[in-house]
């Protein structure tokens, strides 16, 4: 996934904005924006499914069988996709599902030799299980370019995951040069499939008019059809597009609903956005004990925008019960993360040199555990 700068990712300055009580400022700081967060998706956030089965061959997509397949104990040999010729595709067996089944166990030899196998056979779905095998390199070396004409040839027989997967690779310029116009088109006939992902990586195009015309009305369209579908970034940036009234007028409770969305499902920047939400009460009713569990969230992430707020909740028990201990560990944590807080070490200096000392203990024992995966 890469980095997709676009106008208007600036809903923590907009909420930073707003008016606020003495404490509710001292608690969520003023002037802090969120960083720029949209990117391709592919796999990453979209709804949890497994690899995709064959679908019935092209009725008139035409093949040459390939001859030579990679053995076992030979993963490294590179396989080119079938190419057209006056042999047609003969439909595949009922049932055969053997690729998939040893790619789902982590057979990736025995995948590669299968889903080329089944690619002679016609299956546009096993050009893009070979595609994906090379693409990250499962069991072989990773071939950007040869994952790239797997990709492409599963899209020519009609697999939208190819289109999508081969749309990406036009986008980002791996293993193929790089041509946004191209995966504009490539995303729209996996979206015409009905393929979520490709209606966002879509509304990123329309948003940023790259590839596209810039578009924010048909890229809240687009977004929208992916946030329905579950796609989580997608359900963020919809939440944000709402907040900032790009594509739409600005609404705060159409904004709270998907950042909430996005928020329960996990998404990191959507959880500090909506805590903020829901300690100012924009779009959302004022709860400040899901603000500071929504911080908490976060901050167990690794955000530092997030330990940072969850230290001043703890000074000034905002949401939870009041604890200047907490509030140095946290204050801590946020300092490794990058984030220093002048204001908030003033207010925990007059600790006493054991709670100074519990606190590095806590916040030393939580970066140990963070690193091996534990929080």
């Amino acid at each position: 996934m890469i980095g997709f700068p676009r106008g208007g990712r600036a809903i923590l300055a907009l909420l930073a904005a707003l008016p606020a009580g003495a404490l509710l400022g001292a608690i969520l700081g003023a002037g802090f924006a969120a960083a720029e967060t949209s990117s391709w998706a592919g796999r990453v956030d979209g709804p949890a499914a497994p690899i995709q089965r064959k679908a019935p061959a092209a009725k008139s997509a035409p093949v040459k069988v390939i001859k030579t397949v990679p053995q076992a104990g030979d993963a490294q040999a590179p396989v080119s996709p079938p190419e057209k010729s006056s042999t047609y595709a003969k439909q595949p067996p009922p049932g055969d599902d053997a690729a998939y089944e040893a790619f789902d166990q982590g057979q990736y030899v025995t995948a590669l030799q299968l889903g080329v196998k089944a690619a002679e056979r016609g299956e546009p779905t096993a050009h893009t299980l070979v595609g994906r095998i090379y693409a990250e390199g499962l069991g072989t070396s990773k071939n950007s370019a040869l994952a790239a004409q797997w990709y492409a040839r599963g899209a020519e027989l009609g697999d939208p995951e190819a289109m999508l997967a081969y749309g990406l690779m036009l986008a980002e310029g791996q293993g193929i040069d790089q041509d946004r116009v191209a995966a504009g088109r490539y995303f729209e006939a996996a979206a015409a499939k009905r393929h979520p992902l490709a209606n966002y990586n879509l509304a990123l195009l329309f948003l940023k008019g790259d590839g596209k015309p810039e578009n924010p009305h048909r890229a809240l369209m687009h977004m929208r059809f992916a946030a329905e579908a579950g796609v989580v970034t997608a359900q963020y940036d919809l939440g944000t597009m709402y907040a900032t009234g790009q594509g739409t007028d600005a609404n705060a409770f159409e904004a709270a609903k998907w950042i909430g969305k996005a928020a329960a499902a996990g998404n990191v920047e959507a959880q500090i956005d909506y805590a903020v939400m829901l300690f100012r009460g924009h779009g959302v009713p004022v709860d400040t004990k899901r603000g500071a569990d929504y911080f908490r969230q976060a901050a167990e992430k690794g955000a530092a925008t997030a330990q940072n707020r969850l230290a001043r909740c703890y000074a000034h028990g905002a949401g939870v019960e009041q604890s200047l201990v907490e509030a140095a560990k946290w204050n801590f944590i946020a300092k490794a993360g990058g984030i220093d807080d002048e204001v908030l070490d003033k207010m925990l200096a007059k600790l006493s040199r054991a709670d100074r000392t519990k606190a590095q203990a806590a916040a030393s024992q939580w970066r140990d555990r963070a690193m091996v995966g534990l929080e």
